[in-house]
């Protein structure tokens, strides 16, 4: 018999879904954009908030509506499409990038500034926190599903009331003005701030978290599609919002530490000085407290959701086995350091985001109007070119004479040239489609 949802179930739903997004790219992103858009800051984090907020949201609401994974929602391009897109994506968000991410931003707030100066710039204190973050992780992801539901209880709230002290005292004490902007924010503040967000990975980390998401709410006797999908939209809007709160004051932090930090290159460092300056040294040990646990959260889920899925495409391999390879991995990855392991990031990010972008708006029109497969085949392959060309771009190569034949693509030169392609591309496959079907 299908139940009804009570408003402080749905709530907990919410907060541990904002509990899952709620980790290392989150925190380290916003205060780096302040420090260098600096009176730009508005404009850069409205672009922020789309890709780091709207879009991930979107997510969310596609994969309740279709009640799909990731994988099918590819499979409407081509099934190797959908094995191929999910493996990558998971690769990416778990153990290249996201799953290492936490461990090291962590490390960065919650560890660097209380080392001896001897120790700053030590691979061993990085080796030895990562051995035993990723070793706590490895247990705590044999049985998630505890952790995650007291942190959407507990730890989360907490979290937010930590960062609401933190957002107060700076807005009564500023640490600072805000500074002339820095590179590309004095021009195309809005556009850097949209690329920006896709550093946080939460677009391709709501592909998977929405099956969690749809998982906890069948868990407690709900089975209709559409109370699943009304209570997944309720707990998406409750971790928008907390999301917006995050960013926006984190932006506003680092926009105004520059005068009392100076430049920094990389969010943590900049939001463990603001913490000490704010608060001292007490300041520092709460927010490392809270950023770690909010660091594990993430880690464990996202663990488990790429053991989960893995364990299907290979079943021979037990779910065991799986997540032991990934937390070794992903340790080996984090001791390359944050500020490494961002800048290997972005190329991929980059190439691989238009693709999540554009697959989750397909979705929605798809379940509006019904759209045939060569719809999102010749949108996709628009987007792909593209953004290969981007992300070869994020690398520095020297690409300066295919730049110079796609310039006269309309927004080619702010990184976001797939866009026209896609949205021509989705309208040539619908006008094949129809032609095809007689229409």
């Amino acid at each position: 018999m299908n139940k009804k949802m009570s408003g402080k179930e749905t709530v907990v739903i919410g907060l541990m879904l904002f509990a899952l997004f709620f980790g290392a790219g989150n925190m380290i992103f916003p205060p780096a954009l302040g420090q260098q858009a600096g009176e730009h800051v508005w404009s850069a984090i409205c672009g922020f908030l789309i890709t780091g907020v709207g879009l991930p949201f979107l997510g969310i609401l596609a994969i309740a509506l279709t009640g799909s994974d990731v994988q099918t929602l590819g499979e409407k391009v081509h099934p190797k499409f959908g094995i191929i897109f999910s493996i990558v994506l998971y690769l990416t968000i778990g153990p290249l990038f996201g799953i290492p991410r936490t461990g090291t931003v962590a490390y960065e707030i919650g560890i660097t500034p209380f080392l001896p100066s001897s120790f700053e710039n030590s691979w061993v204190s990085l080796l030895v926190y990562t051995l035993l973050f990723f070793g706590i992780t490895f247990w705590l992801a044999l049985n998630p599903s505890k952790l995650i539901d007291r942190i959407g209880k507990i730890l989360t709230p907490a979290l937010i009331l930590i960062l609401i002290l933190l957002t107060v005292k700076a807005l009564l004490t500023p640490m600072g003005g805000l500074e002339v902007p820095t590179g590309v924010y004095l021009e195309g503040a809005f556009f850097k701030g949209f690329l920006e967000g896709y550093l946080t990975m939460d677009t391709l980390s709501a592909l998977v978290f929405g099956i969690v998401i749809i998982s906890a709410v069948k868990e407690r006797g709900i089975v209709k599609r559409k109370e699943i999908t009304i209570v997944s939209l309720k707990a998406g809007i409750i971790a928008a919002i907390g999301l917006i709160f995050v960013y926006i004051s984190l932006s506003y932090i680092g926009a105004t530490s520059v005068s009392s930090l100076g430049y920094s290159e990389n969010g943590g460092v900049i939001l463990s000085g603001a913490a000490n300056i704010l608060f001292g040294s007490l300041g520092n040990v709460v927010l490392g407290l809270a950023i770690t646990f909010a660091c594990l959260t993430t880690s464990v889920g996202l663990v488990s959701a790429c053991g989960n899925y893995l364990s299907k495409v290979f079943p021979t391999i037990s779910y065991k086995k799986i997540i032991l390879v990934i937390t070794i991995f992903s340790t080996c990855i984090a001791n390359f350091g944050l500020s490494q392991l961002i800048s290997f990031s972005v190329p991929l990010l980059v190439t691989i985001y238009p693709l999540a972008i554009v697959l989750i708006i397909l979705s929605f029109f798809d379940i509006a109007f019904g759209i045939k497969s060569i719809v999102y085949i010749i949108s996709l392959s628009a987007t792909v070119i593209f953004s290969i060309v981007d992300g070869l771009n994020a690398t520095n190569l020297n690409l300066s004479v295919i730049n110079d034949w796609l310039s006269y693509i309309p927004l080619f030169n702010i990184g976001m040239g797939w866009l026209v392609p896609a949205i021509i591309g989705a309208i040539i496959g619908y006008i094949i489609s129809n032609f095809k079907t007689g229409k």
